[in-house]
């Protein structure tokens, strides 16, 4: 069994077990969370398609990590003008344990 959910503007194909990560979430290591945003749930017999939700399916999870990605710099020039400015930037991530799909 298979899930899409939808958490931070992404999309997300999920299954019991999976380990992904997500935009940042609220919660510290071994909060469990629970995902109401299911647009589809899939077996191999059937599968349901949410217009634009499903009701009455969720999706638990548990976080492992909170933690931030590797940095990404930002630098902006302009030739002959004496402009340079670099900056550092790195984005805040939630690694999820998906331990149930609940339709």
């Amino acid at each position: 069994m298979y899930a899409v959910i939808k958490t931070g503007g992404k999309q997300y194909r999920v299954a019991e077990g999976d380990i992904i990560q997500v935009e940042k979430l609220a919660g510290d290591a071994g909060t469990e969370l629970t995902f109401d945003d299911v647009l589809l749930v899939g077996t191999d017999d059937e599968t349901k398609i949410g217009t634009p939700r499903l009701e009455g399916v969720s999706v638990g999870g548990t976080i492992l990590e909170q933690g931030r990605h590797r940095k990404v710099l930002v630098f902006k020039f302009k030739r002959r003008k004496n402009y340079i400015r670099k900056n550092g930037h790195r984005q805040h991530f939630t690694r999820v344990r998906i331990d149930s799909i609940a339709s």
